[in-house]
């Protein structure tokens, strides 16, 4: 990684208020782009999603299998 240590040399060499910059910049960016932690993530939880189950009145549905068998069949003739 020399385009680092040639970054690091370039900012050793700045004035100490133009390095604090350098470094006040560095933790805006950290912050702003900040990746969401995974360590502990929450589980997904579909219960009370409104999309959940919308189509269960509907008559087809009651065979899914066979609806979506069908609907592929007439979608991917040839």
């Amino acid at each position: 990684m020399p385009e680092f240590e040639q970054l690091r040399e370039d900012i050793a060499t700045l004035p100490e208020d133009a390095q604090q910059l350098v470094i006040d910049f560095v933790s805006f960016l950290k912050q702003r782009y900040q990746i969401p932690s995974t360590a502990n993530p929450q589980p997904l939880n579909l219960e009370n999603e409104s999309f959940v189950g919308m189509w269960s009145d509907r008559p087809e549905m009651q065979d899914s299998t066979t609806w979506v068998r069908q609907v592929r069949q007439q979608q991917w003739r040839s």
